[in-house]
């Protein structure tokens, strides 16, 4: 990425890069950064990383925070591209998601119509948040999703 003054345009891409460097440079954890907006740390995460759109409010502080350029607010708060790669993930922790889904999407589909109806878990009108749980066998990640259930249409 080259040098970005305020005056330039900058895209959700270049303000990733800079809330990058800003959280790295001042050694910040991203549970820190939402805590400082009070905000989840993966939504925060995600709207750092353009996936989602921060409220005007909490861009601004965010931008505030990291001390992020004039327009970084902005561009914050701009609705998402949601663009990603359609390949198969070849990191480690990436893949065991994508294989998580390959393996229990179906079945997770199955049981949301069994118990609502034909539809879907919303991705929008969702919350996710992620722990540490102390096991004899090994700490384990321990990941609770809840999405508002949406009916499809029927014409």
């Amino acid at each position: 990425m080259n040098a970005l003054t305020p005056d330039e345009d900058l895209t959700k891409e270049d303000v990733a890069a800079l809330i990058l460097a800003a959280k790295k440079k001042a050694k910040l954890t991203w549970e820190g950064i939402a805590d400082a907006i009070g905000m989840s740390p993966v939504f925060t995460h995600s709207a750092c990383m353009g996936m989602n759109a921060f409220p005007v409010e909490k861009a601004e502080a965010l931008a505030a925070h990291l001390g992020l350029p004039a327009g970084s607010a902005e561009v914050l708060a701009e609705s998402p591209n949601k663009v990603f790669a359609q390949t198969v993930p070849t990191d480690p922790c990436i893949y065991r998601f994508y294989e998580v889904v390959g393996v229990y999407g179906p079945t997770l589909k199955a049981l949301i119509h069994e118990k609502f109806g034909d539809g879907i878990m919303s991705a929008i009108d969702f919350d996710m948040k992620l722990e540490r749980e102390a096991s004899p066998k090994g700490d384990r990640v321990k990941i609770t999703m809840s999405g508002k259930y949406l009916a499809f249409n029927t014409w």
